[in-house]
């Protein structure tokens, strides 16, 4: 089954962080991005730029409204993802706690509804 971890950070921190510690958390990241791969875990995974360069949109009344940034004001912002390949969602919740990001903000481990289940169940 595919799950995604969504890795929730406060961007405001990482910005300010010391040059040593960004390098310090790429390469942990780097580390987990491995371990990932070489168990074959690893389906995608990529950072986010930060919330400045986002847009929200929605449609309301046959109309499209675009907003700069993101739609909800919150401590911790989408920083970044892996979609990764588990058994269950046991074993996705042992590799979220594997992550960066668990450390220092929060991992959402969230089953990736196939189309062909969501069909069945309708």
């Amino acid at each position: 089954m595919r799950y995604m971890l969504l890795i929730y950070n406060d961007e405001a921190a990482t910005a300010n962080a010391p040059r040593e510690r960004i390098e310090q958390i790429l390469a942990a990241y780097g580390a987990y991005t491995e371990a990932l791969k070489t168990s074959g875990a690893w389906l995608a995974g990529d950072r986010l730029r930060p919330t400045q360069a986002a847009a929200s949109v929605r449609m309301a009344n046959g109309k499209t409204n675009v907003l700069d940034g993101p739609y909800a004001d919150t401590k911790e912002q989408l920083a970044g993802f892996y979609m990764i390949e588990a058994t269950d969602i046991d074993t996705a919740k042992e590799w979220a706690g594997r992550c960066p990001a668990a450390s220092t903000g929060t991992v959402e481990v969230r089953p990736i509804w196939e189309m062909a289940e969501y069909l069945s169940e309708k």
